[in-house]
C-alpha cells in the first residue's frame, strides 16, 4: 500500500498538470478546467497535513 504522502503528492501534481492544461486552452472550458486541477492540488495539499492513521491488525 502506497504511502499517503506519495498518494497527496501524486494528486496535487496531476492537480498542477491538468491545471497548466487549462491554462493553454483558454477560454471557459480551460478556466473550468484550471479551476479543476487547482481544486485538486488543494486538496492534496490539505491531504498532506492530514494525521494518518494506522492499525496493527
Amino acid at each position: 500500500m502506497a504511502k499517503s504522502s506519495t498518494t497527496s503528492l501524486a494528486v496535487a501534481g496531476t492537480g498542477a498538470v491538468v491545471t497548466g492544461i487549462g491554462r493553454l486552452i483558454g477560454g471557459r472550458v480551460g478556466a473550468w478546467i484550471s479551476g479543476f486541477g487547482l481544486a485538486h492540488i488543494v486538496l492534496g495539499l490539505l491531504d498532506m497535513t492530514r494525521p494518518t492513521v494506522r492499525r496493527n491488525s
